[in-house]
C-alpha cells in the first residue's frame, strides 16, 4: 500500500503509518467507511460488502476500527452483514427500533440503539438491551447530529459509521458526517446492486484529503461539505 496524494510519505505503509494517516483531526469526529466496485456496487451477489472487498480493504477497515471509540451502523446493515459484538461499543440506528438477532444477548453495554420516540418497537428494544442502552433522539426520525453529540458526551469522540447506504445519505443530509472513507475495488459486477448511498437526493461537495493505492484498490479520505 502506498500514498498517491495527501501526505509526504513514500514506500510501503506499516499498520502504524495507516493509523497515523487516518487519525481524526478533531473531536467529535464522525467518519463513514464504505466500499464499492469500480462500477458503483456496494455489495456482490450475496448482498454483503464482504463479497466485494479484499485483503487491502480489510486492513484499512481494521485500522479504522482500532482508531474508533464507537461503531455506528444502521440496523438493516448490521442484520445483513451478520454483525456480532465487537471490541468497541456498537450503536445501532433504527427508526423502527429493530435489534438484529446476532446482537441480541450481547454483553450489557456492548450494544446500544439510537431510535425515535414514535417507534413501535422501542419497548421491545428496551427489554432486549436495557432501557439505559436505548437512546431516544427525535420523535419521527433519528436526530443524527444529536446522536453525534450524545456519543461525544459519553467520551466517544472518534465515531466510525459502517453504513449502510440509507444511513450515509441521512448523515450527509443532516450535516452530521465529517468524512467519507471510500474504498474502490478493481472489480465490475453489473446487476442491480445498491450504491453506497440510497434515498432522496442530496448534493454535498467533497474534498480529497488522502488517496492510497494497493494493487489497483483505491482508498480515499473525503472531507464532507468543503
Amino acid at each position: 500500500m502506498r500514498v498517491l496524494t495527501g501526505a509526504d510519505q513514500t514506500g510501503e505503509l506499516s499498520d502504524d503509518d495507516l493509523r497515523a494517516l487516518y487519525a481524526a483531526p478533531t473531536t467529535p469526529f464522525l467518519r463513514v467507511n464504505m466500499v464499492s466496485t469500480v462500477d458503483g456496487s456496494a455489495t456482490g451477489a450475496n448482498g454483503r460488502s464482504g463479497s466485494i472487498n479484499n485483503a487491502a480493504d480489510k486492513r484499512v477497515f481494521d485500522a479504522l476500527r482500532d482508531l474508533a471509540d464507537v461503531i455506528v451502523v444502521g440496523a438493516g446493515t448490521a442484520k445483513a452483514e451478520g454483525y456480532r459484538p465487537a471490541q468497541r461499543p456498537i450503536v445501532l440506528v433504527s427508526r423502527k427500533a429493530q435489534v438484529p438477532e446476532t446482537l441480541r444477548g450481547a454483553p450489557a453495554g456492548s450494544v446500544y440503539l439510537a431510535t425515535c420516540s414514535k417507534s413501535d418497537g422501542i419497548d421491545e428494544a428496551r427489554e432486549i438491551l436495557g432501557e439505559e442502552h436505548v437512546l431516544t433522539l427525535g420523535s419521527h426520525r433519528v436526530d443524527l447530529p444529536q446522536l453525534k453529540q450524545t456519543l461525544a458526551d459519553r467520551g466517544w469522540g472518534h465515531q466510525l459509521c459502517e453504513g449502510g447506504p440509507h444511513l450515509l445519505r441521512d448523515l450527509v443530509h443532516q450535516g452530521a458526517a465529517d468524512e467519507l472513507t471510500a474504498t474502490s475495488v478493481p472489480r465490475i459486477v453489473a446487476g442491480t446492486y445498491p450504491r453506497i448511498t440510497e434515498g432522496a437526493p442530496v448534493d454535498a461537495p467533497l474534498s480529497l484529503a488522502l488517496l492510497l493505492e494497493d494493487e489497483g484498490t483505491l482508498f480515499g479520505r473525503w472531507t464532507i461539505g468543503s
